[in-house]
């Protein structure tokens, strides 16, 4: 079951992947704002669609949360054997309107509060990144055929760490507490990327390019997905407190043990889950 469901990943990557290639750089593609600094475009809503029919196809009796708001909430029900996909169509809509070649579609499952399967594709560079519970995080080249294991970094704490953040345009209620912790991550860090597709930087996290990732209010089709990576390759993926809730609450710590425990050390005292409880979405 578990292969299956990782083939479907895959395949619903491929098709999402095809409608982002027919929409980029186009001057008519339509776009709307969902809130402020938050858009849509008609490239996230067919590649949605063509993803939800290809999962819904295949296995009818699951359950999808889709960012464009397809399917169910997040919810857990206490069923040990449900399974539910969490997709993002198109994480980084704000480069690829901008044609900035940094965006991606990312399909993650779980199977009750076990992530089980991921695939993220970069459609432009033909980058295939999968993991399966227990069977490793992988990087696939899709034009040389180049297959490789993948695993975090080998740094051992946050000085001289190459790092990938996320700031809190769709959530500047949060900039305060984030900036905080930016500037005590920024006095021990070698560099930090802001690149706008979080489901990259998880992505490249595993892969070891990023020693370690951090970022406030992400959504769980941003996290699922590449989360699983990281935890395959070796790192550590945890919220604020250190705990398991980052992925209904989107506060997110990861990277490899000794750098997610440097993240973890810059957080205590600055900002917790309890502070951005009481901050709310905004």
């Amino acid at each position: 079951m578990a292969g299956e469901l990782l083939g479907t990943a895959v395949a619903a990557t491929h098709v999402g992947g095809e409608v982002l290639l027919s929409w980029f750089g186009r001057k008519d593609l339509p776009a709307e704002a969902k809130a402020q600094h938050d858009f849509v475009t008609q490239a996230d809503r067919e590649s949605e669609e063509r993803i939800v029919e290809l999962v819904r196809r295949r296995h009818p009796d699951h359950r999808v949360l889709a960012e464009e708001g397809t399917g169910s909430e997040l919810k857990a029900t206490g069923a040990a054997d449900e399974v539910q996909w969490l997709i993002d169509p198109l994480d980084g809509t704000t480069n690829f309107l901008q044609g900035l070649p940094n965006f991606c579609v990312s399909v993650g499952c779980r199977r009750g509060d076990r992530l089980v399967a991921g695939a993220i594709l970069e459609p432009l560079a033909g980058k295939l990144f999968t993991a399966e519970r227990g069977g490793g995080a992988w990087l696939e080249d899709l034009r040389s055929g180049e297959r490789r294991r993948l695993r975090v970094s080998s740094r051992e704490d946050l000085d001289g760490a190459f790092l990938a953040t996320g700031y809190p345009f769709r959530a500047r209620h949060s900039l305060e507490l984030y900036l905080e912790l930016f500037r005590a991550v920024f006095h021990e860090a070698r560099a930090m990327r802001r690149c706008g597709a979080a489901a990259m930087d998880l992505a490249w996290t595993a892969a070891g390019v990023y020693d370690g990732f951090f970022e406030f209010f992400l959504s769980p089709w941003d996290l699922a997905a590449g989360a699983l990576m990281i935890r395959e390759a070796g790192g550590v993926v945890t919220d604020l407190d250190g705990g398991d809730h980052w992925l209904s609450r989107g506060h997110v710590l990861a990277g490899s043990p000794g750098v997610h425990s440097g993240l973890r050390a810059a957080v205590r005292g600055r900002v917790d889950e309890a502070a951005m409880a009481a901050l709310g979405r905004g």
